[in-house]
């Protein structure tokens, strides 16, 4: 039988006040605090945080706080990848971000969702969907990224878009519903 936590990974409804699950986001959220305070003279000990916090990420990962997430260990990144302000991935399942990807302030990416029909809403489950999201990306200040979203290599996100469909690469697109404006040369 899954383990909540597999269950929450794989995509299918899972209980997210499971002790395991419950454990491991007061883990992330007292590594945030230390981030999130922390002094940036102190670029030995920033590093030993955000190796704890984020396993999987490649050199050079900048998180300018506060950056908040939900577990951290569900968030792959490449290498030379930048997040201004206030940013906030909820990584109930993975997001994977590709090399030199710059994520303007207050951008938002969202894995989390909740079932449509409200009695199983009620029950108090949920479910996730995978955002992958390109290398050479940039997603402008405030764009909100929706579950199971992919966005292409050295696509431009306007800011305060709200991404709902797939983004193909080498464009420039924007809006609520975020859509492609144009081709980037």
């Amino acid at each position: 039988m899954k383990s909540e936590k597999q269950k929450m990974l794989d995509g299918e409804l899972y209980v997210a006040l499971d002790p395991e699950l419950t454990a491991e986001r007061t883990r992330t959220r007292l590594l945030l605090l230390e981030l999130n305070n922390g002094r940036e003279d102190e670029p030995e000990k920033r590093a030993a945080i955000l190796q704890q916090l984020i396993p999987n990420a490649g050199s050079s990962l900048w998180l300018q706080p506060p950056f908040y997430c939900d577990y951290g260990s569900n968030i792959i990144v490449g290498d030379q990848v930048f997040f201004n302000f206030n940013c906030v991935v909820l990584d109930v399942t993975y997001v994977r971000i590709g090399s030199r990807t710059l994520f303007g302030p207050n951008v938002q990416i969202y894995t989390a969702t909740h079932p449509v029909d409200p009695v199983t809403r009620a029950s108090g489950v949920e479910f996730a969907k995978p955002i992958t999201i390109g290398e050479d990306v940039w997603i402008g200040g405030s764009a909100i990224i929706n579950p199971g979203v992919s966005i292409g290599d050295r696509t431009i996100i306007g800011a305060g878009s709200v991404v709902t469909k797939d983004i193909p690469a080498d464009v420039f697109a924007a809006g609520n519903p975020c859509r492609v404006i144009r081709q980037l040369s």
